[in-house]
């Protein structure tokens, strides 16, 4: 197993060898138990090198990303299968989880800049408080049709 090795300035000290924390008061200071008073660490990184991907037995359908729901190869979660994942494929619009999110959350984690602006300003509430959630639907038409200015 190949191991990656470097001296690194110690975080804890930021390199003094010297320790200040919540309870070392009025300029007292206590040697680094990070780097052990030297300021300064050997950092060792252990790794296996990346061959190829590996074939997962378990994996049925692959979703982009994950926007803090509880998903399952059982329900339309949108996405695509794992053999096309695998073979390579992008995802593409209508692939989202459309289901359950409308098209600013979805894009909220997924693509940041796609985010619509039609959106009303939801500032400290969550998407599902929306007055158009329960319409959410409609909100994907129109980002289909209209794109993130619609």
């Amino acid at each position: 197993m190949p191991v990656f090795k470097t001296e690194i300035e110690c975080d804890s000290c930021k390199g003094s060898g010297l320790y200040v924390g919540m309870a070392e008061r009025d300029g007292a200071a206590v040697v680094c138990g990070m780097c052990k008073g030297k300021g300064h660490y050997t950092y060792e990184f252990k790794y296996k090198e990346f061959t190829k991907l590996r074939v997962r037995k378990d994996i049925k359908q692959v979703v982009q990303v994950n926007p803090g729901i509880c998903i399952s190869s059982e329900i339309n979660c949108g996405g695509m299968s794992y053999k096309d994942w695998l073979a390579g494929k992008s995802f593409k619009k209508g692939m989202e989880m459309r289901e359950y999110t409308c098209p600013a959350w979805w894009y909220q984690t997924a693509n940041y800049s796609a985010i619509p602006k039609f959106c009303p300003n939801m500032l400290g509430l969550s998407f599902s408080d929306c007055e158009f959630f329960k319409q959410k639907n409609k909100c994907w038409e129109r980002y289909d049709k209209k794109g993130k200015n619609g």
